[in-house]
């Protein structure tokens, strides 16, 4: 696994922005993380208040690892995935009900505001750093949050 011929001072960085090697899945790791990040509410069915503080820990620490691992692998390397962590998160935060259903719908959505990047998620994605990394996946949480909302509220979930 990559993250281990690093210099010894990176591991950290490489540990949390891979999501302890979940980056190096061989086949979209983005999404992988994702679905390790909805399988964890499931298991944890975390409360608002603890969910939205996994969510700042980890926007916290993509902004700081992030640059250590441009810096050797460049710009948004595919196997930084502590972004769809996050993001696939804020998908949640205003949820108040976790459901199969929901979880999975959740799921998809963040997944096509992800990958599709629209209504500037493209754009914010050039900032330097982590910043760019961290706040394209934030939009698109964001993005899926409203929609997911909807779509529960009106109990179409």
């Amino acid at each position: 696994m990559k993250v281990f011929n690093k210099n010894i001072k990176d591991f950290p960085a490489y540990f949390t922005t891979t999501l302890a090697g979940i980056g190096y899945f061989p086949k979209a790791p983005g999404t992988a993380a994702s679905f390790f990040a909805v399988i964890c509410l499931f298991f944890l069915n975390p409360d608002a208040l603890v969910l939205f503080t996994l969510v700042i820990l980890a926007i916290i620490a993509g902004i700081i690892w992030t640059p250590v691992i441009e810096r050797n692998d460049g710009k948004d390397a595919s196997h930084i995935v502590i972004d769809e962590l996050a993001g696939q998160w804020i998908t949640f935060l205003i949820i108040t009900r976790y459901s199969v259903l929901i979880l999975l719908a959740g799921f998809l959505l963040f997944r096509i505001f992800d990958i599709w990047k629209p209504f500037g998620i493209n754009r914010i994605q050039n900032l330097p750093g982590g910043w760019g990394v961290m706040l394209d996946d934030i939009l698109a949480g964001i993005y899926a949050a409203g929609v997911l909302y909807v779509l529960s509220y009106w109990k179409v979930l």
